[in-house]
C-alpha cells in the first residue's frame, strides 16, 4: 500500500522553511545595516568633517584671543585640522607672513608700506579682512582718583620722548607730585604702533617705559603701582575692570570726555583711539580646503566671537564685503594708496573695492 504525504504537513513545512530563510536573510541585512550605520557614526558623522591639514597663524596679541576662540569653535566640526595660533605682535607676525612662513597674520592695525613691500619682494599676495573693532584703552591704578580724564595733549606730554610730563603734577598742579610710571605693549605690537601714530607720529615714544608683548604684564604692572599708567586693547580692560580704572579721553572734535565702551567704540565717539582689527590671509594658501573652511568660519562667526572676547563686532555690511573679497580672492590692501601713503577715514569709507592696491602691482 502506498502512503501519500499529508498535504497539510507539506504546506506547513514549506512555509516554515521560507520563514527560516527569510529570517536568516533579514538578520544578515540588519547586521549589514547596523555595521554600515556604526561606520557612518564613527567615521562620517554629519556634524564632523574628515577634512585634514594644518594652519599656522601668528601676529597681534590683541587679535590672539579672537582667533583662538575661532580656532576652538572650528575644531568642533573639523577635528583633524590643526590651527596653531601665536602672538608675536603685529609687526613680528608680518615678518613671518611676508616670508611665507604662516598662512594667516593677525593684525591690530593695517599693513605698513615696508611690510607691503616685503610681501611684494617675496611674491606673497594676501587678502585683507577686517574682523572687529577695538578701542585702545588707557588705564590707571584703582586708587588713582585724579586722572579720570585726559586730553590727547596730556597723553603726548606723558608718552613722547621729549614730553614735558614726568610727574602727575606736571599735567595739573592739583595732582600728586609723583613720578608717572609707564607701561606699554612691546614695540613690535600693532597696539604700540597705533598709539605712536597718534601720540608721537614724527618722533619717538619714551625710552624709559616698561614694555611687554604680554598684555597681562601691563595689567599687573599698572595694578601694582598707584602712579602708573598703561595702555592696551579694550578687551583687556573689560576683563580687568576689577583691577584697573580706564581713563576717559577728550574727543578732539566734540570736546567731550568719552570712556571706552562697546557703544562709543563702534560709533567712533571714542576718538581718536577706536580702530579696526584684521586677519591677513596668504592668497595661495587660501586655495587649500582647510584654510578656506577656517576663514569662512571665522568671518561667519566674527561678530559673535568679537562679543565673547569683549571686542565690538563690525557692521554686517563690512562682513559682507570681507566675505566677497575672500570668495573672489581680491588680493591687496585698502589702507595704502598706489604711492604707499596711508589712507585716512572710517572703515566703511576705506574698505571699498576701488581702494584696493594689489601686492603684485
Amino acid at each position: 500500500m502506498t502512503v501519500k504525504p499529508n498535504r497539510l504537513f507539506l504546506c506547513w513545512m514549506l512555509v516554515a522553511g521560507m520563514a527560516v530563510f527569510s529570517g536568516c536573510e533579514g538578520d544578515a541585512n540588519n547586521k549589514n545595516s547596523e555595521d554600515s550605520s556604526a561606520k557612518k557614526n564613527s567615521d562620517n558623522r554629519e556634524d564632523v568633517s574628515d577634512l585634514v591639514g594644518k594652519i599656522e597663524v601668528d601676529g597681534s596679541s590683541t587679535v590672539f584671543p579672537m582667533t583662538t576662540l575661532a580656532a576652538d569653535g572650528f575644531k568642533q566640526t573639523y577635528p583633524d585640522v590643526e590651527v596653531k595660533v601665536g602672538e608675536s605682535g603685529t609687526g613680528g607676525g608680518f615678518v613671518r607672513f611676508s616670508a611665507g612662513e604662516t598662512q594667516i597674520s593677525d593684525a591690530s592695525r593695517p599693513i605698513k608700506q615696508k611690510e607691503f613691500a616685503e610681501c611684494q619682494s617675496n611674491g606673497v599676495e594676501f587678502i585683507e579682512l577686517p574682523v572687529a573693532y577695538d578701542g585702545l584703552t588707557f588705564v590707571v591704578h584703582k586708587e588713582n582718583d585724579w586722572a579720570k580724564e585726559l586730553t590727547v595733549d596730556h597723553l603726548k606730554a606723558i608718552f613722547q620722548e621729549d614730553g614735558t610730563a614726568t610727574k602727575w603734577s606736571d599735567l595739573n598742579g592739583d595732582w600728586p607730585a609723583e613720578d608717572i610710571v609707564i607701561f606699554a605693549p612691546g614695540t613690535a605690537s600693532g597696539t604700540f604702533d597705533y598709539a605712536k601714530e597718534v601720540l608721537a607720529k614724527d618722533g619717538d615714544m619714551r625710552s624709559n617705559m616698561t614694555t611687554s608683548e604680554n598684555d597681562n604684564v601691563i595689567v599687573s604692572g599698572v595694578a601694582g603701582d598707584k602712579n602708573a599708567i598703561g595702555f592696551f586693547g579694550a578687551s583687556y580692560y573689560f576683563e580687568n575692570q576689577d583691577k584697573l580704572n580706564s581713563v576717559a579721553i577728550v574727543n578732539p572734535a566734540s570736546g567731550a570726555a568719552v570712556s571706552p565702551t562697546s557703544e562709543t567704540i563702534e560709533s567712533g565717539e571714542y576718538a581718536p583711539f577706536s580702530r579696526p582689527l584684521f586677519i591677513y590671509v596668504n592668497k595661495e594658501a587660501a586655495n587649500r580646503p582647510e584654510v578656506q573652511a577656517f576663514v569662512k568660519y571665522y568671518l561667519n562667526e566674527a561678530g559673535r566671537v568679537a562679543q565673547e572676547r569683549s571686542y565690538v563686532g563690525l557692521p554686517e555690511e563690512i562682513y559682507t564685503r570681507a566675505r566677497a573679497n575672500f570668495l573672489n580672492k581680491a588680493a591687496g590692501t585698502h589702507f595704502l594708496n598706489a604711492e604707499g601713503e596711508h589712507r585716512k577715514g572710517s572703515l566703511e569709507d576705506v574698505f571699498v573695492s576701488e581702494n584696493l592696491v594689489n601686492a603684485a602691482q
